[in-house]
C-alpha cells in the first residue's frame, strides 16, 4: 500500500514538472506494447514515460524526443534493485538512468527503436 502511494506521488510530481516544461509527447503519445509480448508496455505523455512489465513491475521517468533520438531518464521510487532489473534486463535498456536509443521508425501505430545492434518494436495499444 505504501508503494502505491509513493508511486502516485511520484507520478503526480513528474506530471506537474511535465506540465510546467510544456513539452509534448507528439507522435509518441499513448501506450505502446512490445511486439511478441503481452506483458511489456511503455507509455508516453507530456515528458513522462511509464515503463511496465505486468503484473506489477513499473518504473517512471522523463523523456525527450530530439530528432531521431529518444532520451529516457528513469527514476526508482524506493531505490529497488528490481527497478534496475526491469529496465536493464527485462527491456535491455541500459544504463538505467541515462537511456539513449535511436528511433528507426515512428508512425501512428508502430514504433521501432534501436541501440547498437539491438532493435525493439512496439505497436500502439
Amino acid at each position: 500500500m505504501a508503494r502505491f502511494f509513493k508511486s502516485i506521488l511520484l507520478f503526480i510530481g513528474l506530471f506537474l514538472v511535465s506540465c510546467q516544461e510544456g513539452r509534448e509527447a507528439g507522435d509518441l503519445l499513448g501506450q505502446w506494447r512490445m511486439v511478441g509480448s503481452d506483458t511489456k508496455y511503455i507509455s508516453f505523455s507530456g515528458s513522462i514515460t511509464w515503463i511496465r512489465c505486468l503484473p506489477d513491475d513499473e518504473v517512471f521517468g522523463n523523456f525527450q524526443h530530439i530528432g531521431d533520438s529518444l532520451f529516457i531518464q528513469c527514476y526508482s521510487i524506493e531505490g529497488n534493485v528490481a527497478d534496475t532489473i526491469l529496465i536493464e534486463e527485462k527491456y535491455a535498456f541500459k544504463p538505467f538512468n541515462n537511456i539513449r536509443v535511436k528511433i528507426e521508425s515512428l508512425t501512428s501505430d508502430k514504433l521501432i527503436i534501436s541501440k547498437n545492434s539491438q532493435n525493439w518494436s512496439f505497436d500502439k495499444y
